[in-house]
């Protein structure tokens, strides 16, 4: 039988990415450009990520919102009109190339949330879902929330029960937010989050102010004077929490389902996320939620079922054994060590296959790690524990019995004994490792049986400025730079 295979895209705005599915729903790739091209947040996709694909043929691109819509928000904007870029054959013949100069037959396009309902939905192991899409801006549509359900021919159908629109928008005031207080919107917000603990809301009421205005140019750099970036995160952090639960209360009382399915780059502030068990029973975050994630959800709307999801090592694959033995003695000698083995992560997280990853034990291992890392010494790491002890070390909130993508913060209990993934607020964002059998869990399991200890430190393999480590040429610059030895 043959199989028609749909290659998803989404490119054009920031973190461009690409996905193919074949048409038994199997996930062939899915991977982020900037990897490739070493320009974090690469906004277009890069000829060497499209090399990923040549060996299959293409029946149907699809891609990740519709154009001329945007052009219009464009226009409604203050930005104007690109006539180039008006349909999506202009689209993607602008962005990809010689590539297309043969394209398949069919070429689809969908809305930018309809994308980010389907990445979730589709990947989830729900038959029937409450959608909740946050982010900073599709075509106009800044929050949406879709009922979900497979019909008998199980064909995902999407209903928009509620949207709010441009330029009222949750994720641009926290990009905004994150300019004002000297860092990289669309990229660094997740720092403005970790920043947040070490400040005081001082400043709630004169965030929402901002709410009346369009912050799509972001917020004038003199706004609040000489207050603490701190206190400035720390206040933005309240009020989206206070947003975010508030559109999670309208979705609950919509009663279409106590399953939730959560989209969009807001949802990766897993700090608002603990609670989000408030509101519905069980809660599916797919790990790539912001628009990289929207070429899995684009091709998955192409298809119209359910997509064979099992994890996020969807990437460009480093051959070869995991390094488990080699990895276990080196974290005893030195405490720390890179790997990169396998196929990499589909996401903004490191999940164990392009890590570094340390012993949680000792007071000096934070330390040691962000001098390697060459960043703010306040940021926190993340721990990555065997599932069947999550509950020893840590208070997971409701709705979070597990946390394979580090999508929620839970309290460490035992701060005393692993201070190196404690963050100054008491909260660690928890990585959760089932029974299965990969890499890092087995490492987990080595380890644990070698030590006691049921879990390390994991953060990202990437050299600063620099997206995560991609191939072993990557890993190899990394151990040159950093003297980390980097296993494969």
């Amino acid at each position: 039988m043959k199989h028609q295979y749909i290659l998803g895209l989404s490119t054009g705005f920031h973190d461009a990415a690409a996905a193919l599915i074949r048409g038994d729903g199997e996930i062939i790739f899915a991977g982020h450009s900037e990897r490739y091209s070493k320009n974090k947040n690469d906004a277009m996709i890069c000829p060497e990520l499209l090399t990923e694909f040549c060996e299959y043929p293409i029946d149907i691109i699809a891609y990740y919102e519709r154009p001329w819509l945007k052009q219009l928000r464009n226009i409604v904007s203050g930005q104007g009109i690109d006539w180039s870029n008006i349909t999506v054959r202009q689209v993607l013949r602008n962005q990809l190339g010689s590539w297309l100069q043969h394209p398949p037959g069919q070429i689809k396009t969908y809305s930018h949330h309809l994308c980010h309902a389907a990445a979730g939905f589709q990947t989830s192991p729900y038959s029937r879902a409450t959608c909740v899409v946050i982010d900073a801006i599709g075509e106009f549509d800044t929050v949406s929330i879709w009922g979900a359900e497979y019909d008998r021919q199980d064909q995902a159908r999407y209903k928009k029960l509620w949207n709010q629109t441009y330029p009222r928008s949750i994720g641009l005031f926290y990009s905004a937010i994150t300019q004002r207080i000297g860092l990289h919107p669309l990229d660094e917000e997740y720092i403005t989050m970790g920043m947040s603990a070490y400040g005081q809301p001082r400043y709630v009421e004169e965030c929402r102010a901002l709410l009346e205005y369009n912050l799509h140019i972001g917020i004038d750099p003199t706004w609040l004077g000489q207050a603490k970036n701190e206190d400035i995160a720390a206040s933005a952090q309240v009020l989206t929490e206070e947003l975010i639960y508030s559109v999670m209360r309208r979705a609950q009382e919509l009663n279409w389902s106590s399953n939730l399915v959560y989209q969009g780059g807001v949802a990766l502030n897993c700090l608002a996320n603990r609670k989000l068990g408030n509101y519905f029973e069980n809660i599916w975050i797919m790990p790539c939620p912001g628009d990289a994630g929207n070429s899995l959800g684009v091709a998955a709307l192409a298809h119209g079922r359910r997509l064979r999801w099992t994890d996020a090592w969807l990437g460009h694959e480093i051959p070869g054994e995991y390094p488990v033995g080699a990895l276990v003695d080196h974290l005893q000698s030195d405490r720390i060590v890179g790997v990169a083995s396998g196929r990499a992560e589909f996401g903004p997280r490191a999940l164990g296959n392009r890590s570094l990853l340390a012993d949680p034990r000792g007071s000096d291992i934070k330390d040691r790690v962000n001098e390697i890392k060459r960043r703010q010494k306040f940021r926190p790491f993340a721990p990555v524990v065997l599932s069947e002890h999550v509950h020893e070390l840590f208070d997971m909130p409701g709705g979070w019995h597990s946390s394979p993508y580090m999508q929620s913060v839970g309290r460490c209990l035992r701060p005393d004994l692993y201070p190196a993934v404690c963050h100054v607020d008491g909260t660690s964002r928890v990585q959760t490792v089932p029974a299965d059998d990969s890499g890092i869990r087995r490492l987990l399991e080595a380890w644990h049986e070698r030590t006691g200890c049921p879990m390390l430190l994991n953060t990202s393999l990437n050299i600063r400025g620099e997206p995560m480590v991609n191939d072993r040429r990557d890993a190899d610059r990394f151990e040159e730079l950093y003297k980390v030895k980097v296993f494969s």
